[in-house]
């Protein structure tokens, strides 16, 4: 006979009860109304966590911007700015004052600005990475024991504060530097002179020439970081394979080291074009009347004119410009997840 409360479990196949005592019984039903009750707040929990960023990114960046826009389509008075939106005798009125952009498109200071910043931008872009291709792809290849000096021989100028790198640059170029001496003595001024980068041989402070130079010594680690990340876990065995198929060494590297550090391509190439499009303090100290750029413009509507809703407006197209090369760049990266799939 079998005793009370169990129950056969060879013929019916049915699992043994468990035994509890009645003071778990009774604690049961609380735990799991507790734990039902916490699930829904563990579940909020993780999506605030993962709205963080997104409150980051709303705070500083499109609220600014939102800021900006509206000052910029707003009528300044003595103390404040006009309200966009007004109610009044039953009518709501939206009052967008446009004669910024209008007055910038037909200035051509604006214009002239805004093409000469994207055009020291690329070839500030340009020439980092045609210095600073070779230096990463050179990291990536030392030996393990030489990486990380060459990687601090990138880093070291950040210890450096970059007002005195720049005014360093000021004296390098300058008619007693040996930079200027070096180039005068081999007749590369007169190169210079005839593109048009410096206004006359022998002048190479506050042109053209000294501001991309400036610009292209300060950004250049931003250049070589995300190449050198992405050839150091460039999969060697691909160039051994292309070896073994007959390809030279300069094939292989251009059809299967530069395809594969495109990313890297990409993301140096950004890191360096968004900042020196508005660039202020370069142009400023290495630069000339010839090579004014946005940055100065937008600092003389704000500081100098005190006309905030004129920057405002600068700053917007400013913002607007430097979001192309920024989507483009999300279109890529997302279709090279998609084909990495």
């Amino acid at each position: 006979m079998s005793s009370p409360g169990a129950t056969r479990s060879g013929r019916t196949g049915r699992a043994r009860p468990t035994w509890c005592s009645p003071s778990e019984q009774r604690r049961t039903p609380i735990a799991m109304n507790a734990w039902n009750r916490l699930q829904p707040w563990l579940r909020r929990g993780r999506t605030w966590v993962i709205a963080l960023p997104y409150g980051w990114l709303l705070a500083f960046f499109l609220l600014p911007f939102l800021i900006l826009l509206k000052i910029s389509v707003s009528e300044m008075e003595t103390v404040n700015f006009k309200d966009l939106i007004t109610y009044k005798d039953g009518l709501l009125q939206l009052t967008l004052k446009l004669s910024n952009y209008v007055f910038m498109s037909e200035d051509t200071l604006y214009l002239d600005a805004y093409v000469r910043s994207v055009r020291y931008a690329a070839a500030t872009t340009a020439l980092c990475l045609w210095v600073g291709y070779p230096f990463a792809y050179f990291m990536a290849r030392a030996k393990p024991t030489v990486q990380p000096a060459l990687l601090m021989l990138v880093m070291l100028p950040f210890w450096t504060s970059f007002l005195l790198r720049v005014y360093a640059w000021k004296g390098l170029l300058s008619e007693n530097g040996w930079v200027a001496e070096v180039l005068i003595g081999s007749g590369f001024d007169q190169l210079l002179a005839a593109t048009g980068l410096i206004a006359a041989p022998g002048k190479l402070m506050h042109t053209p020439f000294s501001l991309v130079l400036g610009m292209t010594y300060t950004y250049l680690p931003f250049m070589i970081l995300p190449l050198y990340g992405n050839l150091a876990k460039m999969d060697l065995r691909l160039l051994e394979a292309a070896a073994d198929l007959g390809a030279s060494p300069w094939l292989a590297f251009w059809k299967v080291t530069v395809p594969l550090s495109k990313a890297g391509i990409v993301a140096g190439s950004m890191l360096v074009f968004i900042p020196c499009v508005g660039e202020f303090v370069i142009p400023e100290l290495l630069g000339g009347p010839e090579t004014l750029m946005i940055g100065r413009v937008l600092w003389d509507e704000f500081f100098q004119n005190n006309d905030w809703p004129m920057a405002s407006a600068v700053a917007v197209v400013m913002i607007l410009l430097i979001i192309v090369p920024l989507a483009l760049f999300n279109k890529y990266q997302a279709e090279s997840q998609e084909r990495a799939r």
